[in-house]
């Protein structure tokens, strides 16, 4: 089972095959789909229906409760119970005589997700997927679990014996279920509450306090945080780059560029290690981790301008423009743990593979990444960890390319586009790489002229936009503005963040809500506030709005961000662990950041300068006179002696204008 908790969103995967026996023999409501998730569900006897009111008519009209069961494609737990209980007769039978049986991609719609995993947490004590979850008619909660063995097991009762169990209770005393359902939801209703944040000042403790508590719990001997497993979670490192934690940061994501948890064959992060070691992970890869942690290994470059980092950063995106790009342009949300039905099988060697590829070379190679013939994981099979040999390296690729390959999940979601677009635009500033640039391009005029629907941005063709999904894609193009300086992305920007504000932005407490308010099946409007895997919405929305608010002077943008950091100043002084990313938009709120204007055509040893150093709170901007209206502060800024120069400013009042490179250094570092 995926276990998630305030603490940390773990993963773990499998994805089924759809078998075409199966498929010959049941075909449910859930074919008609475009989740790769809910397609694999498709062919279960199982009757199974979407999110969406001809189910919830269907549970009202016949008085039955709905079975919810929400998971993702990539999710070995999930099928695992799908090939345990979903593709059972006998088992699908009760569920389609006794409920009304609905499947959710957490993935495309995180807003059923999170109401539902507070709803489990909060009546289990833990979380995970698969979920499992009993509603009322009117979709309130009122039994909640994750993953269910078919039989009983260490006194938890079986799948199908539950099943049987809540049907009887529902029959016999709805009242009673009615009850519980309202004593759930108003725990829902608390937990989706931030506290009243009163006349709170917004100072640099919780930055100290987040600090000491990361502290608290590194581990100076392997790097990250806390026991086993270990989680990349790069929101952490966001934070510690930015305020004295350097330390912890690098050497945390050393260990684990040289570790198994990064697939050093093939490029790319796996989800997370088992082991503190960072040696065994579970092998799922996820688009979200790819590009954070190529952000990531780009501020440590910046930071160190050590090879390393950028290495890792390449390879990385190496990877994904490999194995998780679209003809169109798009990026892919995941690859699965499991080849054949057995986890890692496509990543992992014994000794004797490697021997038959390398021949005279294995011997060095196999000393240098811990193989060896009982193996360093089971069953006589290694995961590689190490570094260097990479003509070996390029050689056991091409040899692992021939195996059969894990499930991928080919969603295309624009939260996490945009994630990818900022991790391709910064490495193609950082490591001066064109066609790192290109893909973030592409990708961006993908999400463009296929998400924007009645001026709304969607989350996939048919889901709208989430908090998150305009937070994340509008930091995107501000990054690709900062890349290539073509106003349309910073244009677009500003207008998608408009919308934001209009749909999701609480002007009575602040703050963002993760949905627009319009879709009356998600019974809880609620405010994310955990950054977890991912970045929660309301950290970027406030991030993009400040960056925004530094190219615009707008003072709507920099009071809605200030507003949305009070609102969540109590959890940040509270527990600032828990939101690490807000934590880096208190940062860029309190300093003074630089706005770094190049007026004429740009030099290429210029920005390089400027992309050469760690500058989290900086924007750069191109004296554009089709932006003036928008910028009026850039309306002057010219060339000197017709050569391209630089316009450092704080708070809009700038330095004198250069064309040195030297004296372009020295104003950066002050």
């Amino acid at each position: 089972m995926r276990a998630q908790s305030k603490k940390f969103c773990v993963g773990a995967t499998f994805a089924a095959v759809l078998c075409c026996e199966a498929m010959a023999a049941h075909t449910n409501r859930l074919a008609h789909e475009k989740s790769p998730y809910l397609l694999q569900h498709a062919h279960n006897p199982v009757d199974w229906f979407p999110w969406g009111e001809e189910a919830f008519a269907k549970a009202r009209k016949e008085n039955k409760p709905i079975f919810l069961s929400i998971g993702y494609s990539t999710c070995h737990w999930c099928h695992v119970m799908e090939r345990e209980s979903f593709e059972n007769a006998d088992v699908a039978e009760l569920m389609n005589r006794c409920f009304v049986s609905i499947k959710v991609d957490r993935e495309e719609r995180p807003d059923i997700d999170k109401i539902y995993m507070t709803a489990v947490q909060a009546t289990t004590g833990s979380g995970g997927w698969p979920m499992s979850v009993w509603l009322t008619p009117d979709l309130k909660p009122f039994y909640c679990g994750t993953y269910f063995p078919p039989e009983s097991r260490y006194g938890r009762p079986g799948f199908k014996e539950l099943l049987q169990r809540v049907h009887d209770v529902w029959e016999s005393n709805p009242d009673g279920v009615v009850a519980q359902a309202k004593q759930v939801m108003d725990v829902l209703t608390e937990h989706s509450a931030l506290p009243a944040a009163g006349d709170t000042r917004l100072d640099d403790a919780p930055l100290k306090l987040g600090l000491d508590q990361f502290r608290l719990v590194y581990d100076s001997k392997y790097g990250g945080f806390g026991g086993a497993p270990k989680f990349p979670r790069p929101v952490v490192l966001n934070f510690l780059f930015r305020v004295g934690g350097k330390d912890m940061a690098l050497f945390t994501l050393r260990k684990m560029g040289e570790g198994g948890m990064f697939d050093q064959l093939g490029g790319g992060f796996h989800r997370y290690s088992v082991d503190e070691r960072w040696l065994v992970s579970h092998f799922e890869k996820m688009l979200y981790d790819q590009a954070q942690l190529v952000c990531s290994c780009v501020d440590a470059y910046q930071i160190t301008h050590d090879p390393f980092f950028a290495d890792i950063a390449r390879r990385t995106c190496d990877y994904v423009l490999r194995d998780m790009t679209a003809p169109d342009g798009g990026f892919y949300s995941a690859e699965d743990a499991d080849s054949e039905g057995v986890e890692g099988k496509f990543y992992v060697w014994t000794r004797k593979e490697i021997e038959q590829v390398l021949g005279d070379k294995a011997e060095s190679f196999c000393r240098a990444y811990d193989v060896d013939t009982p193996g360093n994981w089971e069953h006589g099979l290694n995961v590689l960890h190490g570094a260097g040999f990479p003509e070996e390296r390029t050689k056991l690729f091409a040899a692992r390319e021939k195996r059969v390959r894990p499930h991928r999940d080919e969603k295309i979601l624009t939260a996490w586009n945009g994630l990818m677009i900022s991790a391709f635009a910064r490495a193609s500033q950082a490591l001066d790489e064109p066609k790192y640039r290109a893909a973030a391009l592409n990708a961006a005029h993908l999400i463009l002229t296929s998400r924007i629907k009645d001026g709304k941005l969607m989350r996939t063709e048919t889901v709208p936009g989430m908090v998150e999904d305009y937070a994340f894609f509008a930091n995107g193009l501000v990054d690709l503005y900062e890349t290539d300086f073509d106003p349309q992305w910073l244009l677009k920007a500003i207008e998608l963040s408009d919308t934001m504000l209009k749909l999701f932005y609480d002007p009575k407490d602040g703050g963002f809500f993760q949905t627009d308010g319009r879709d009356a099946s998600v019974l809880v409007r609620s405010k994310e506030d955990y950054d977890g895997a991912e970045p929660s919405g309301n950290s970027m929305a406030t991030l993009l709005l400040l960056r925004l608010a530094q190219f615009t002077d707008r003072d709507d943008y920099r009071k809605a961000a200030e507003r949305t950091l009070t609102a969540f100043s109590p959890l940040m002084q509270r527990a600032p662990h828990v939101v690490p990313q807000m934590l880096c938009a208190l940062d860029l709120y309190l300093s003074k950041p630089k706005q770094i204007i190049i007026a004429g055509k740009s030099d290429d040893t210029m920005l390089r300068v400027i992309r050469e150093k760690f500058l989290p709170n900086k924007i750069v901007a191109h004296a554009d006179q089709r932006l003036v209206k928008l910028m009026p502060y850039i309306k002057d800024m010219t060339p000197v002696d017709g050569k391209a120069t630089a316009y450092v400013c704080e708070d809009f009042v700038c330095q004198l204008p250069t064309n040195d490179i030297e004296a372009l250094r020295k104003l950066l570092e002050r």
